[in-house]
């Protein structure tokens, strides 16, 4: 794993380090701790988050992993939220890896106290190396996970991947589902997969910011995994998921987040581990326009 912090996260923590010092930041920032469950909220207008996304396992005869995927999310409307991804990989006794590149939008189309609607468009330029497992579509196995780097890097996958994400709050919890469908762009059947989660703050936020108070944190749980292709719907030969989440917002715009899998079938890692940080910088936009505007 400290080979994916090297080589993947050191720009990651510059970054941060730059933006503490140039930019405002929010005092208190709610953050899903879900990992592959997507709820509708969207990054407020003019705001970027950059999150530092981390999973590590060692399926049973494989190579332990470890894998990141860096993320800058910017709230381009109040409507629409963009984000681009870079994603790497190292497997013991093999190699690290740039794995590729993402590029996600997300749009509100539904904002209604019954339920919350946005839709999900993302391209992607990914190597067959590629192990964020950020989402688990098609007949997805942990099989694939045992290719090794020199043979799975040759392979390169450009592929439209869309969701229809939904949720709804109900007594302080928050209820979300993700219905997934991709499409590589070559003479493929298109692969569909799920995710849903639920989350609830451990208390009520306080009318003040605290770091090691109930209120700073939220748990959820999630279940995730394939639902095969239009050649083959349904449930079996992909592997499926289920983990609890944990996130700690200390302030500062900081989230820290971690969530341990386990593995519901045959098809399945027995257990994975994610965890991550976010930091977000208020009024990004803002501060780049007026810097722009004094030179």
């Amino acid at each position: 794993m400290n080979a994916i912090l090297q080589n993947t996260g050191r720009y990651l923590r510059l970054s941060v380090v730059a933006a503490s010092f140039l930019l405002p930041v929010c005092g208190f920032c709610a953050e899903t701790p879900l990992f592959v469950t997507y709820t509708t909220q969207m990054e407020e207008l003019g705001d970027l988050e950059i999150t530092d996304k981390n999973i590590t396992g060692k399926p049973d005869d494989l190579n332990r992993f470890g894998a990141a995927a860096v993320e800058f999310e910017y709230g381009a409307k109040p409507w629409w939220t963009t984000e681009f991804y870079l994603n790497g990989q190292v497997t013991q006794s093999e190699s690290a890896l740039f794995t590729g590149i993402r590029w996600e939008n997300r749009f509100r189309v539904l904002h209604k106290n019954w339920l919350n609607a946005v839709l999900y468009f993302e391209y992607e330029d990914l190597s067959g190396a590629d192990k964020t497992l950020l989402e688990v579509v098609g007949n997805d196995r942990v099989d694939d996970l045992g290719v090794s780097n020199s043979e799975a890097r040759l392979e390169r996958e450009r592929e439209l991947e869309m969701k229809l994400i939904l949720d709804r709050d109900i007594k302080g919890w928050t209820i979300a589902g993700n219905f997934i469908a991709e499409k590589i762009f070559a003479p493929r059947p298109y692969e569909f997969g799920y995710a849903i989660g639920i989350i609830r703050p451990l208390a009520r936020k306080n009318s003040r910011p605290c770091r090691m108070c109930l209120a700073s944190m939220a748990a959820g749980l999630e279940v995730y995994g394939g639902l095969g292709t239009t050649q083959g719907f349904g449930f079996r030969d992909t592997s499926h998921y289920i983990g609890p989440a944990l996130a700690w917002s200390p302030g500062h715009g900081t989230t820290f987040r971690i969530s341990p899998n386990f593995g519901l079938n045959s098809a399945s890692s027995g257990f994975l581990l994610r965890f991550g940080v976010t930091y977000e910088v208020e009024e990004f936009g803002r501060t780049v326009q007026n810097l722009f505007r004094r030179h």
